[in-house]
């Protein structure tokens, strides 16, 4: 496990996966029940799956020479939505736990090749990735966050991310729980096709307003599961605060989350639109080095997005 200041994302451009849960699920034909993957970890059946998952996008990164976040397939695993899935607490541990061990076994091969690889235990929201219901305080969203972060880190991952934050009070609750445990965290926040998160906060105010309660702990801010045409007027017209934004993991749709949430089909979008997207990103976002995906995207989208955002001979 690494601290903070052993974690040097300055060196190099990042790559990470894209969505998991939209690739297994519609792609792959894994049922993913209250759509959570991290079961899968514990299931042989499915080991080969999700390694040759990660593996696809460790290619990606060797050939375009960049560093690696793998992040674990842990975004449900939480105590409300692990004990829908029939989990106990001990149960709930222990599976986090093989997530982290299993993203170790994932790197080993390519340590040599890609440098650095960073394990980032994934963390989703308490309730639902695309609304606010039943909002925490801060001090109630570090409470029950603190499982998955102690398993987390006990497993041995080099960081947390908390993943598709939708209100300001629950990611600083996780920022606070982590910087209390000693473990460097990554926030990202989702936001509607008004560049605002879906509690109506704005990315500015999340962003300064986190980095004020911990004295600017977080290693990066990120935007996840949003198509850049919903938050690029933000960027171009943000200030300081968007020094702070070092990754996007955008969805490939450019519908809402209304919108995705009624979908029974996979909507895979534009794969060169949104890698061309990336550029305007990366001069507006003047720290952006993390590039992922989330719903609806797979290689094909990443592949795409370092198409444009490095040189043809790296592609």
């Amino acid at each position: 496990m690494s601290t903070p200041s052993q974690i040097d994302l300055k060196s190099t451009t990042f790559l990470t996966d894209g969505g998991i849960e939209t690739d297994l699920l519609f792609n792959k034909g894994i049922n993913l029940p209250h759509f959570a993957a991290f079961p899968l970890v514990e299931n042989p059946k499915h080991a080969d799956v999700l390694i040759n998952y990660y593996q696809d996008y460790l290619e990606l990164a060797k050939s375009n020479d960049t560093g690696f976040i793998i992040e674990s397939p842990t975004w449900r695993a939480n105590p409300d939505w692990a004990y829908k899935l029939g989990y106990s607490e001990k149960g709930l541990i222990r599976v986090n736990k093989t997530a982290i061990e299993l993203m170790k076994v994932i790197r080993k091969p390519y340590q040599n090749d890609i440098e650095p690889i960073y394990i980032s235990g994934c963390i989703g929201p308490r309730r639902d990735g695309y609304a606010v219901n039943a909002a925490m305080t801060s001090s109630e969203a570090s409470e029950y966050h603190q499982l998955q972060i102690n398993a987390l880190k006990d497993g041995g991952a080099d960081l947390v991310s908390a993943i598709t934050m939708t209100y300001i009070n629950e990611a600083m609750g996780i920022a606070l729980e982590a910087q209390k445990n000693d473990i460097p965290v990554v926030i990202s926040f989702t936001v509607e096709t008004d560049g605002n998160l879906p509690s109506g906060e704005s990315l500015e105010s999340a962003i300064t307003t986190i980095d004020e309660a911990s004295g600017g702990y977080p290693l990066y801010y990120m935007i996840n599961c949003a198509h850049p045409t919903h938050f690029i007027d933000k960027i171009i017209h943000g200030s300081e605060w968007k020094h702070r934004i070092q990754g996007i993991r955008a969805n490939a749709s450019c519908k809402s989350h209304a919108e995705l949430d009624e979908s029974t089909e996979l909507d895979r979008g534009n794969a060169e639109e949104l890698g061309a997207l990336h550029t305007s990103l990366r001069k507006h976002l003047p720290n952006l080095q993390v590039f992922g995906g989330c719903c609806g995207t797979d290689v094909s989208h990443i592949k795409a997005i370092c198409s444009h955002i490095f040189e043809p001979h790296n592609s």
